[in-house]
């Protein structure tokens, strides 16, 4: 299936160059090789795997002079990390506003729409856009990706440019279907019933100034969720609560820069385990990384990234002693450093490579699913080599 797709993607590239200004097409091809060591977080056995393919086809069609429509189709292979297969990334209609009052201009998204209000959120689905193949677990845990990405509803972004500064602010409603694999990342691989994410609402505001050397922002989400049980399951029907608070900051310098990420996420829960069951969680984390370009051709990149499930239990003792030991206290937490190169062969060829230490597992795998200490040692690897092209 990934050769056909490939060669069919290939043939497409032929003929971006002819289709008219109003109508054009872009497309990626990315296969790596990639290994997760001492964890179940790529593959079960710990062995070297090709799970690491990509293959996106985009398009962007001109209805009017301020009306478009932009699509993506993705096919997505990453071991554990994700359902395997394709999906539609985002297909909306694309509404741009010239003039508003004081300057302000205006563009509205209508339909599936990408997530505008995370530093890397909506250019997380295209490989070459990301400095890693695994982004900062914190803010980007894979189990989500495809919620996280986009949404089906509307979106509007506002920005404004003076002489001394630039704003956005960003503000989005709607909802996704929530998959089999990402219900067992939240209620554990025993549930047989639905998850159906009621909605997602979420804001966000970002400053720079003129010399853009500087990016300030800070985002607000909420979003509710319902748990559905099927006919023989051991959850019952319930309800839960996601609320999250970001700041974001990205420096610019000639060959430097620094972006980091601070979140503080507050899950509330009723039902779903026992008729009277009401538990309240704020887990926070974040994230800084800092890229070096060597020059037009290679960079490198150095990153840490952590996150706690549960504030008040940062090192994960409460979790092991309420669970009677079956769940490790490292499963409260995760430490994450990373180390990443990059080789730009042409300027449609990239070879990027990246490696991962990590101490603590509570993005590895959902903590209800049965012998989850079996799903990751205390500390653990990953790392993997990526080759890319772009038509």
């Amino acid at each position: 299936m990934r050769t056909k797709i490939i060669i069919a993607l290939c043939m497409l590239s032929g003929a971006v160059n002819a289709a008219q200004s109003d109508f054009s097409w872009h497309g990626y091809v990315s296969q790596g090789i990639t290994q997760s060591q001492g964890s179940s977080f790529i593959t079960d056995n710990g062995a070297v795997t090709a799970e690491l393919t990509e293959i996106g086809l985009n398009g962007y069609y001109r209805l009017a002079e301020n009306i478009s429509i932009a699509g993506q189709v993705n096919y997505l292979d990453g071991g554990n990390r994700f359902e395997q297969g394709t999906r539609l990334d985002y297909f909306f209609i694309d509404w741009k506003i010239p003039e508003l009052a004081f300057g302000w201009k205006a563009q509205v998204h209508i339909g599936r729409y990408k997530n505008r209000h995370w530093l890397y959120s909506v250019t997380r689905d295209v490989p070459q856009t990301r400095y890693t193949s695994v982004l900062p677990q914190s803010v980007y845990f894979d189990g989500f990706r495809d919620v996280a990405l986009g949404s089906n509803g509307i979106q509007t972004s506002f920005s404004h440019f003076s002489t001394n500064n630039i704003w956005e602010v960003n503000w989005s409603y709607g909802r996704s279907a929530i998959n089999d694999s990402q219900r067992d990342f939240l209620l554990g691989n025993e549930a047989r019933g639905k998850i159906k994410q009621e909605f997602v609402h979420q804001a966000s505001v970002f400053w720079q100034p003129s010399s853009m050397k500087w990016k300030l922002g800070a985002s607000w989400l909420n979003s509710d969720f319902t748990y559905s049980p099927a006919q023989q399951d051991n959850r019952l029907a319930g309800n839960s609560n996601v609320e999250r608070i970001m700041l974001t900051a990205q420096y610019f310098a000639e060959n430097w820069e620094i972006s980091s990420e601070l979140l503080r996420e507050t899950q509330d829960n009723e039902g779903l385990f026992a008729p009277n069951f009401a538990r309240k969680t704020r887990g926070e984390g974040g994230f800084v990384q800092v890229r070096y370009i060597f020059n037009s051709e290679f960079s490198g990149l150095i990153g840490y990234d952590t996150y706690v499930s549960d504030e008040s239990d940062p090192d994960g003792k409460k979790l092991e002693a309420m669970s009677g030991g079956t769940i490790p206290a490292y499963f409260g937490y995760q430490d994450t450093v990373t180390l990443g190169a990059r080789w730009d062969i042409t300027p449609k060829w990239r070879l990027q490579g990246e490696y991962h230490w990590v101490e603590g597992a509570t993005r590895v795998v959902s903590l209800l699913n049965n012998n989850v200490a079996s799903h990751a040692d205390k500390r653990w690897e990953m790392w993997s080599l990526q080759l890319m092209y772009k038509f």
